[in-house]
């Protein structure tokens, strides 16, 4: 399957993407890809795509990464809805117990009461 996908080039603190369409099924080294049909620089917000070649490849079968697609979908390439490619948001749990609770100690009632209480057995005297 071909992908259309980016792949990192530049320094250490100073990314910088190209955009190209490459076999899902082997890793990226450099150059080894069919086409390189664009470039994304996210730290000053610059997108260059050749819209005709991604419209080709797009017709030819290739699959859009979900980053690639947004792109597209934002520069008007294609007309979709974009996806959403954050992880969804957890809050962290807030401690549900007052000051008050946190600073008495914690006894479980429930697991006194379920424990028989030891009753002791005189020992008997041995008769001589």
């Amino acid at each position: 399957m071909i992908t259309i996908r980016l792949t990192r080039v530049g320094k250490t603190n100073d990314p910088s993407f190209r955009v190209i369409v490459v076999d899902s099924k082997k890793k990226v080294k450099t150059g080894s890809y069919l086409e390189m049909v664009g470039s994304y620089d996210p730290r000053v917000d610059r997108i260059e795509l050749n819209a005709e070649r991604i419209k080709h490849w797009l017709s030819m079968g290739a699959k859009a990464s979900d980053t690639v697609h947004n792109l597209l979908v934002s520069k008007k390439i294609i007309d979709a809805k974009k996806i959403n490619v954050l992880p969804a948001y957890k809050a962290p749990e807030k401690a549900a117990e007052t000051p008050a609770q946190a600073e008495a100690p914690a006894k479980a009632p429930a697991a006194e009461a379920t424990e028989e209480p030891k009753v002791e057995v005189a020992p008997e005297k041995v008769a001589e």
